[in-house]
């Protein structure tokens, strides 16, 4: 069955797209380690909740250990890194036409993307540590424009067009 889009608009939209997601998860991972303190600072208000509404029912999950802190951002500085070179080298492979091994790849980079914005910032600092309560260290509306940016591209690389295999037929 033939495809109705143009040959390669699909894989090309998928690569664009992907590269995209790994040109921002590139920027935001050289961002934190060039500039270390910035969001140093977000981490350790979020973790510490000291900026919530200060309930006691919920403020024991606060960690005010500065090494735990700075441990956790640490951890998620290499988690972005990886995340980048994952998607680069997705996007390298739609490049080079190959659609299935792209398509793979690139599922693990941007799932990678996904699970740090929603489960790390919406659901664990943003619900876990109530930074949904704080007004100067709130990064819900931007993690939740990632998540969705990312879910977009993980569907454009899933659709059956961008799976083309000989001829521009569509290998399902």
């Amino acid at each position: 069955m033939a495809t109705t889009t143009p040959r390669g608009a699909l894989p090309l939209t998928a690569a664009l797209l992907t590269a995209s997601v790994a040109l921002y998860m590139t920027f935001v991972a050289f961002g934190n380690i060039t500039d270390f303190g910035t969001n140093q600072a977000f981490v350790r208000h979020v973790l510490a909740m000291d900026t919530t509404f200060k309930d006691d029912d919920l403020m024991w999950r606060a960690i005010t250990s500065e090494g735990l802190q700075d441990a956790a951002y640490v951890a998620i500085i290499v988690w972005e890194t990886a995340a980048a070179l994952v998607l680069l080298y997705g996007t390298w492979l739609w490049f080079r036409r190959d659609h299935g091994q792209a398509r793979r790849v690139s599922t693990y980079g941007l799932l990678m993307v996904m699970l740090l914005f929603g489960a790390g910032f919406l659901a664990v600092g943003g619900e876990w540590f109530a930074m949904w309560q704080s007004e100067d260290w709130n990064g819900l509306d931007a993690a939740t424009r990632v998540f969705v940016f990312s879910g977009v591209v993980l569907l454009v690389n899933h659709l059956p067009g961008a799976r083309e295999g000989r001829a521009g037929v569509s290998s399902g």
